[in-house]
């Protein structure tokens, strides 16, 4: 077939299009694809300005670059791959849910694909980028600008529904179809490997993190599911560990490096205690290792049998080097891998302890004094919103009864300020709530005067909450109506004076440390969907 050319200013030009069998025609079609459904049914939060920004920028820088070094254009198809994929995993923090065409903060996403795109023309090892461009990009970003500012994508994207199962069936198979057009099939099935038994080994030892698609810690076992059948743990197996510019040449190499990142990627996740930074440190995993490329391709040869490389790998560990003969060189290979596995497994527990110090259920010790009845005939009937019945149908039908907690919640919180007892705050309250009814206390010790909150409500409505940068937690909000009196009281427990007024407010609550529901924050009427 004649090469196509195209004629600019009485000059020929090469155009080189990408092959039907290129495989990043398949990895695009997914990427493509899961961007279709996030927006149609998913409700990712991000916009398609966001997305066409990040795309085009990548596009157009390569294209130039492309250009002025080849004098051909060339179809810039790995830097479309890299500004789809910024775009898939990052979230700014501040844009409108439900608002496809937003055109907030474009600018942030044009700078992280520029430098997704740019850093793979710097960092260089054997004619060849050192780094995944979106994973780098998106480490650095997110480790600059912090929570407050980006998050990643959720880890868990929706409940299992249609558009799940839809989102599941391309990643999955389009995924399995790439990697085996690609020969990655190795090295993405041994870093599965290692990460489901290392993470089964960190869910063991009762890691706990926070989400903000649930409405409690997520533990143990529960951990454990999540992270092995997470959509965004399989885009990771798929399509960022297996970017063939960045993975070891040789064969064994590929299965070390796979395993060496299942490794990596489970000791940076074992500290943390929240979503953020479980996603940072998903990604992160692959950076550092990327970092030893080229000590892969160093100390593990191209060409071989993987078996036999392994095998003496595994032999020279347990005897110095000296090799084994014999009935030993079994027996050296199974005693290195048996030590290398405990080794590593210590190293996920003890890496872990700060997640599992974090989060604990509340103590009833500290409510056994407290007097917190309230009769649930005094309490507005409730209405539920459809996102909290469409989230959790349970939930929603546990609604009148959490309502009774909240009220609940709300006594205790006066009775800990006519004690000045912050220990009993930390029974009913967390993050905002408690930094705000702790402070409450300080003042009234200081002051020697006591203001307490006594709410009647009137109206009652359910909303769920989604955080959005701090991946703190789902919440559920009781946004309610009525009359809240403030009663001042002196410092001998003397009633001064009351004033009543109208109030409303949401209250959210959350089981966050996997006990009782605690109340998280009081936040603006009609906060919530």
């Amino acid at each position: 077939m004649a090469e196509r050319t195209i004629s600019l200013g009485g000059q020929q030009y090469p155009v080189i299009l990408p092959s039907i069998r290129d495989p990043r025609l398949g990895i695009a079609a997914v990427v493509l694809s899961v961007h279709a459904i996030g927006q149609l049914g998913l409700h990712f939060w991000v916009s398609v300005p966001q997305i066409l920004v990040s795309i085009l920028t990548c596009a157009i820088i390569d294209f130039v670059i492309t250009f002025k070094r080849r004098r051909a254009f060339v179809w810039p198809a790995s830097a479309l791959l890299t500004g789809s994929g910024v775009a898939l995993l990052m979230r700014v923090v501040g844009t409108p849910t439900d608002s496809p065409w937003a055109t907030n903060d474009l600018l942030l996403f044009a700078g992280v694909s520029a430098f997704a795109l740019l850093q793979k023309y710097i960092f260089r090892y054997k004619g060849k980028n050192l780094f995944n461009p979106s994973n780098i990009a998106l480490v650095a970003a997110f480790l600059v600008f912090g929570n407050s500012r980006l998050e990643p994508l959720a880890l868990w994207w929706a409940p299992l529904n249609l558009w799940m199962i839809a989102a599941y069936a391309i990643i999955l198979v389009g995924g399995t179809y790439v990697i085996w057009r690609a020969k990655m099939m190795s090295i993405s099935g041994t870093f599965f490997a290692t990460f489901i038994v290392l993470q089964g080994v960190l869910a063991a030892s009762g890691h706990c993190i926070t989400a903000n698609w649930a409405f409690a810690p997520v533990c143990g076992g529960d951990y454990w599911r999540m992270i092995i059948t997470s959509p965004e743990v399989f885009i990771y197996v798929f399509f960022m560990v297996t970017d063939p510019p960045t993975v070891p040449a040789g064969r064994v190499a590929r299965i070390v490096f796979g395993m060496c990142t299942g490794v990596s990627t489970t000791l940076l996740m074992a500290p943390q205690t929240d979503e953020f930074g479980t996603k940072v440190a998903l990604l992160g995993g692959l950076t550092v290792l990327l970092f030893a490329h080229p000590v892969f391709d160093l100390l593990l040869p191209e060409k071989g049998s993987a078996e036999d490389t392994l095998k003496g790998f595994a032999t020279r560990l347990v005897t110095g080097g000296r090799g084994a003969t014999g009935f030993l060189r079994p027996a050296a290979s199974v005693g290195a891998m048996a030590l290398l596995v405990a080794v590593v497994g210590t190293g996920v527990v003890f890496a872990g302890t700060p997640a599992r110090a974090a989060v604990s259920p509340t103590t009833t010790e500290l409510l056994s004094g407290a007097a917190y009845q309230v009769d649930p005939g005094t309490l507005p009937p409730t209405t539920v919103s459809q996102s909290v019945k469409d989230w959790d149908h349970e939930i929603a039908d546990s609604a009148p009864q959490l309502l009774v907690v909240l009220a609940q919640n709300l006594q205790i919180e006066n009775q800990a300020m006519l004690h000045l007892d912050s220990n009993l705050l930390t029974a009913v309250d967390h993050g905002d709530r408690l930094d705000a009814m702790q402070a409450r206390v300080r003042d009234a010790t200081s002051t020697g005067k006591c203001v307490i909150d006594v709410y009647r409500f009137e109206s009652v409505n359910v909303t769920l909450i989604v955080p959005f940068g701090v991946q703190s937690g789902l919440s559920l909000g009781y946004d309610a109506r009525g009359t809240v009196t403030h009663e001042t009281y002196d410092s001998a427990g003397k009633l001064v004076s009351t004033q009543s007024a109208q109030f409303a407010s949401t209250f959210a609550i959350r089981r966050a440390t996997g006990g009782r529901w605690l109340n998280v924050a009081v936040l603006p009427p009609g906060t919530g969907s």
